[in-house]
């Protein structure tokens, strides 16, 4: 296995459209999501491991976080869970990673995956990424893996590569952002536009030089604790400084700012486990359609539903269609798939009439 091999596991989000499972203290990476016996983390790691060291996988997330990260994965050591002492999008933290691992290693090529991801395809997945690595070992390149749109997705942000090019690593003209219907398809219908995973590529040499190009106060804030990275000293620094951060994506922060930006198209199965819906879309349908976690149902006229409690539940559900039906504790939520991205909107509701804790 390549010494130089990094990767920055992304597991700081709080997956608020998987409400009441995901919260803001076990959020959804942190749970079994398709009841496969390993956690959405777990799996990522695992996946991650099957080409990068163990020791050179880094974990991003909040610090509220820290303690389940080390429960969950025991072969990781604290050294390689990164710390946020607040929310602040993705580019402050994966500058902040980039260059502790840089400081560790300058010869690193290092991979940034979000860890809520659903890939069954591991074998092909490191067979892209490795293309990817081969690439960005010898070239000044920020590389990311676009998805093959299967449908005219209006959740997604869109990749528009070099149509006239026939290699697997394209140029990538621009990024588009999360478009309207009709925009979709006709994204579809041009045939040289990928979703936008999130999945990132590149040298730490290359990701450092495009935050000193794009973003000089935000990286001029993260250069100054140089000195004290991967030391007993780091932990003051970032709790002093990290809150200074803007509140910046990385697409946004140096990806669409740009002109070395490369794309291949992933060729393995990919979901994003967003929404119940798209966990619904994954999981084996009962004999009426159904998908069901953690329970036993009966069924009569009721097809389409997303159905999950905790401890094998009797679910007994009569005319009801297409709906969300999540048992936690003390909140069951009841609600029409149709409206899942408002979820989140009613959490808020949930928090304001009942409290924090529900949320």
């Amino acid at each position: 296995m390549n010494k130089n091999y990094y990767a920055i596991l992304m597991a700081g989000g709080v997956g608020s459209r998987f409400w009441p499972v995901s919260t803001q203290d076990f959020p959804k990476q942190f749970h079994d999501m398709l009841g496969t016996g390993d956690t959405l983390i777990q799996k990522t790691f695992n996946r991650l491991a099957d080409l990068i060291p163990k020791e050179n996988i880094f974990i991003l997330t909040n610090e509220r976080y820290n303690d389940l990260v080390l429960e969950q994965l025991p072969e990781v050591e604290q050294r390689q869970v990164v710390l946020e002492p607040a929310m602040r999008n993705t580019a402050p933290c994966i500058l902040y990673a980039s260059l502790k691992i840089q400081k560790e290693n300058p010869d690193a090529v290092m991979i940034v995956a979000p860890s809520d991801h659903w890939i069954e395809d591991e074998k092909t997945f490191s067979k892209n990424v490795q293309q990817a690595f081969d690439y960005c070992s010898e070239n000044n390149a920020l590389m990311t893996l676009g998805i093959q749109p299967t449908f005219p997705n209006t959740g997604y942000g869109y990749i528009e590569f070099d149509k006239n090019s026939s290699k697997t690593i394209k140029s990538v003209n621009q990024f588009r952002e999360k478009p309207d219907y009709q925009t979709a398809k006709s994204f579809i219908d041009q045939g040289n536009f990928l979703w936008n995973a999130g999945i990132f590529m590149w040298s730490a040499k290359s990701v450092v030089e495009a935050f000193k190009n794009n973003q000089p106060e935000l990286y001029s804030l993260f250069e100054k604790g140089i000195s004290v990275y991967n030391t007993d000293f780091e932990d003051d620094f970032i709790k002093d400084n990290y809150p200074k951060a803007e509140n910046i994506s990385v697409d946004y922060a140096i990806m669409e700012k740009s002109s070395n930006v490369k794309v291949i198209a992933a060729e393995f199965d990919w979901n994003d486990l967003g929404t119940w819906g798209s966990l619904y879309d994954k999981l084996d349908k009962d004999e009426s359609n159904n998908a069901v976690v953690n329970a036993r149902t009966l069924s009569t006229d009721s097809s389409g539903n997303m159905i999950r409690t905790k401890n094998d539940k009797i679910v007994v559900v009569d005319g009801i269609k297409d709906y969300i039906i999540v048992d936690k504790d003390e909140v069951l939520l009841i609600f029409p798939k149709s409206k899942e991205q408002d979820i989140k909107k009613t959490l808020q509701q949930v928090k304001d009439k009942f409290g924090e804790q529900y949320g």
